[in-house]
């Protein structure tokens, strides 16, 4: 396994900046945003595309810190039912895949999206019970109209530009959230559907993220190393159904929180030793968004808490049986 970080939370330093700072802390990897909700403050698909002088640039960069990239990355919610706002992540997404393709890579992270409940909706529906029966009609229009012919396409695109694993994150607020759903769009689609494994957002679902790692097995495709904390006080009287700002801690039912905040070393290793035996031995890649620590503090902390549970060395043979 190889240690990584999602830069993003470094915007405000240059890309060599975040990459010397990464590298003298242990890093091995890096995650790139490319648009979409993470923006493009390191690399902007419009600066790189078609441009190989360029991509050497930034290829002799990464290798310069002897680093490697895990993923490129583009969150958005490209069946938005806003037209205007769905094209811009659509764009964002086929930017990605084309400067994925130009950089040899084949890993591209995103979320499924989220569409309205209906054609003349303005905002996304997020569908979270079957009654009133209203709710599984938005549902069948959402999954069987919108959401599994648009991956068809996307799918094909990707695969078109040497793109083979679009991993999403199973995110609350979006059509693909837990490893069901996840599935069901990989059969509707094809396995070029995969995750990017977050237990961060199955922590506060009350999702076991170790049996989530063996029911999804080998359609884990990159992994976001995140916390989460559930308030011992409020989740208790509230439930984790929550929409407080995340700003406002102390009344939350639960708040993200960097790696070992949120849940002790034991759990983490398991979800480390599980990892490996679906056979995940990829990258696990820090996302910071713990609002109790500053950027650095708390990236600190994850990295010196994942070089105690990770595990980098080949297992080898069992010299023992």
């Amino acid at each position: 396994m190889k240690l990584g970080v999602f830069t993003v939370l470094l915007g405000d330093k240059s890309l060599e900046e975040a990459l010397k700072y990464l590298s003298n802390s242990g890093v091995q990897a890096v995650e790139l945003g490319t648009g979409g909700f993470p923006g493009t403050a390191h690399v902007n698909p419009d600066d790189l595309l078609d441009n190989p002088a360029k991509i050497n640039e930034l290829k002799d960069l990464i290798n310069k810190y002897n680093m490697e990239i895990s993923a490129l990355s583009c969150h958005g919610n490209a069946v938005h039912p806003q037209k205007e706002v769905a094209a811009k992540f659509q764009k964002d997404f086929e930017k990605t895949v084309l400067l994925a393709e130009q950089m040899g890579l084949h890993r591209v992270n995103t979320f499924s999206g989220c569409p309205g409940d209906s054609e003349g909706s303005k905002y996304p529906n997020w569908v979270v019970c079957p009654w009133p029966d209203d709710f599984l009609t938005i549902l069948d229009y959402q999954w069987n109209e919108v959401l599994i012919p648009y991956w068809e396409k996307a799918v094909k695109f990707a695969n078109d530009h040497g793109v083979n694993q679009i991993c999403l994150e199973m995110h609350p607020g979006f059509c693909v959230y837990n490893p069901e759903t996840l599935l069901k769009l990989r059969d509707a689609v094809g396995d070029t559907i995969g995750a990017n494994f977050d237990p961060s957002h199955l922590f506060w679902q009350g999702i076991d993220p170790v049996a989530a790692i063996r029911k999804l097995g080998p359609a884990i495709y990159h992994f976001h190393a995140k916390d989460t904390k559930i308030d011992p006080i409020n989740a208790p009287i509230n439930g984790v159904l929550d929409t407080k700002h995340y700003g406002d801690e102390i009344n939350r039912s639960w708040v993200f929180r960097s790696v070992g905040y949120g849940h002790d070393y034991q759990v983490w290793k398991d979800i480390v030793s599980n990892l490996r035996m679906v056979g995940y031995d990829y990258v696990l890649s820090i996302e910071h968004e713990d609002s109790l620590m500053t950027p650095n503090e708390g990236l600190q902390k994850a990295i010196a808490f994942l070089k105690d549970v990770m595990t980098f060395e080949d297992k080898g043979a069992m010299w023992w049986a």
